[in-house]
């Protein structure tokens, strides 16, 4: 097959060729992909939906696997357990959660929107408006690169933290020690969503924070939600050719926390002691604007910049490199590292690029 520009498979399209290409549609065909990749002694890249992939323009020396398996398995349907379902790592996302709504299986709702592949959503535990994966998946069923065999793991064994599993910390340069063969989720069954989290969207939703909605509402909320913030792939949206918010919410101390402005949005940070800030409000208070970027003496030339709708987005205005959204990365970094003296840390997996 044909090597593809990497800019071709990422949302963000940077990143130049890859060396070996190789498209898996099934579980066997990722199995020996790898194998066949680990036996040459070759670097690996996994691709799915490459949403969470920022590649450089000189491309991946070694194989590009994409992961392109689609399909999912109901193993059980009750209305006391809920409705287990099996899905390979190719399958869209947003496609199983549309699915989920229609067919009244709870917990996904708040989920809508987000872009990529169902494998990738256990390794960043990807999550958005108060919800994240790790409060409906079950087990994760890898291929273990080391061991050259099929490993399961429960949910408790994957350690999932904020955009973090153990799935995550073996992975080295986008090059995984487990790659996700298949996700399963257990979802309650009912037309009520989960529990809503979220102030923003409980607001719009008409609802308490911490009461349930119809599913389908909060569906319709998030993708609307998302798409004003430029967060939802249109092809004629240049705020949305980004990898999603680039920078994860750091989670300080709380004598860090209390060194900050009064106004600085402040949430439990999963542990004693520690608060989770705001990414998006210290861009912004540390001069960063929507559009930085955008003015032709920038340190990107306008080729990149933050997104118009959004400061967490770094985005390609058409004509960027990777190298144009790297240097307004490091610039938009300093500066709340200036300002506020907090180090914001990269949510997509950089490769062949550092900060």
């Amino acid at each position: 097959m044909t090597s593809p520009m990497l800019s071709d498979l990422t949302t963000a399209a940077v990143g130049g060729p890859a060396g070996t290409y190789v498209e898996a549609r099934t579980e066997a065909e990722i199995i020996e992909a790898v194998r066949a990749a680990d036996a040459a002694g070759e670097q690996l890249l996994i691709i799915g939906g490459g949403s969470n992939l920022l590649i450089s323009d000189d491309g991946f020396p070694g194989t590009v696997l994409k992961i392109a398996s689609e399909g999912f398995t109901v193993n059980a349907e009750d209305s006391c357990g809920g409705v287990s379902v099996v899905v390979q790592a190719g399958h869209n996302w947003d496609a199983l959660v549309e699915h989920a709504v229609l067919h009244a299986w709870s917990g996904l709702e708040a989920l809508s929107g987000i872009p990529g592949a169902t494998g990738a959503t256990p390794v960043q535990n990807v999550g958005a408006y108060g919800s994240d994966v790790s409060q409906t998946i079950a087990a994760v069923r890898t291929w273990d690169r080391e061991r050259n065999a099929v490993k399961t793991f429960t949910a408790s064994e994957l350690k999932f933290g904020y955009r973090d599993s153990i799935l995550k910390q073996t992975t080295v340069n986008g090059s995984p020690r487990y790659v996700v063969l298949t996700v399963e989720f257990q979802l309650p069954l009912g037309r009520m969503s989960a529990p809503i989290r979220y102030a923003e969207l409980a607001r719009v939703l008409g609802v308490e924070q911490g009461q349930r909605a119809y599913s389908n509402d909060v569906r319709r909320e998030v993708l609307r939600l998302r798409a004003s913030k430029g967060m939802v792939l249109d092809p004629a949206d240049r705020d949305t050719y980004s990898t999603g918010s680039f920078f994860t919410n750091p989670i300080v101390p709380a004598s860090v926390a209390d060194g900050l402005p009064e106004s600085a949005p402040r949430y439990p940070g999963g542990a004693d002691g520690q608060v989770k800030l705001s990414a998006a409000w210290l861009i912004d208070h540390a001069g960063f604007g929507k559009g930085f970027g955008l003015e032709p003496g920038s340190v990107s030339g306008g080729r990149a910049s933050l997104s118009t709708k959004h400061t967490l987005a770094i985005t390609n205005r058409g004509s960027a490199r990777a190298a144009d959204m790297v240097a307004i990365a490091r610039e938009v970094r300093a500066g709340v590292v200036g300002r506020f003296g907090i180090e914001l840390h990269p949510e997509p997996l950089l490769i062949g690029l550092t900060l």
